[in-house]
């Protein structure tokens, strides 16, 4: 019965002690916004080491008064280009390093000669090695019974899954967010270009009125200048 107590006090705690414990792992996630002016690249940096997997996935969020689109490549330690996309609005790329090194992911404006774009992205670094998360001393701490009776191995793939649901249900519900701000700002400079030629034609219409009204009295008005340039530009009549 004392056994049983202990599986059952551990099984309890195990999951916390997991939680407090600093993890000896590199996943990394990363979500920034920026803006990449027009006729520049904008371009960040990161260690990568080998056997990790990078996730990288953006998409423009706002391109001023000009196209959603942007360049975006993505260049090795040795200045080899390992990922490209050319005049898209969103992508998304998964890539297992080889070998170490300093990787350079660039957003390309150049292209472009007035509109500054917006981008949102996000990435995720993974190292599939993930033995030492679970290296803590615990199977230490009881016997070789409790392990197998707790099937340790299945609390782990357990919580496994658990952490990367969350992790791609946060990155899921971060980008609806960036597609709710791309289709807001569309919807913004729609109205912006509609109210700013509906102002223009107003004034054209107002102008174009007033005009017909001055030239419409000038033909019946004896005093006024234009009457005369009228008479003057009248052709004459011989009787």
């Amino acid at each position: 019965m004392p056994s049983h107590l202990g599986i059952y006090l551990v099984s309890l705690v195990f999951p916390f002690l997991l939680l407090l414990h600093p993890s000896n792992g590199r996943d990394i996630e990363r979500e920034m916004t920026v803006e990449v002016k027009a006729g520049t690249e904008e371009c960040f940096y990161e260690v990568i080491k080998g056997g990790e997997t990078l996730d990288v996935e953006y998409q423009v969020i706002d391109g001023g008064q000009g196209e959603l689109d942007v360049d975006f490549y993505m260049a090795g330690h040795t200045g080899n280009v390992l990922l490209q996309d050319v005049r898209r609005s969103e992508g998304t790329h998964r890539i297992t390093i080889s070998e170490e090194g300093h990787y350079r992911l660039c957003w390309d404006n150049t292209f472009s000669h007035f509109s500054t774009k917006t981008v949102f992205f996000g990435i995720t670094i993974e190292n599939d090695d993930d033995d030492d998360l679970w290296d803590d001393g615990l199977e230490e701490t009881i016997t070789a019974e409790e392990i197998y009776e707790m099937k340790i191995e299945d609390i782990k793939d357990a919580m496994g899954r658990i952490r990367a649901h969350l992790t791609k249900s946060r990155f899921m519900q971060d980008q609806l967010r960036a597609y709710e701000a791309r289709d807001r700002n569309v919807a913004e400079n729609n109205c912006t270009k509609v109210n700013t030629w509906s102002m223009i034609n107003i004034i054209v219409m107002i102008v174009t009125g007033m005009i017909q009204v001055i030239l419409l009295r000038s033909l019946f008005d004896d005093k006024s200048r234009l009457h005369g340039i009228w008479k003057k530009g009248a052709p004459s009549t011989f009787s």
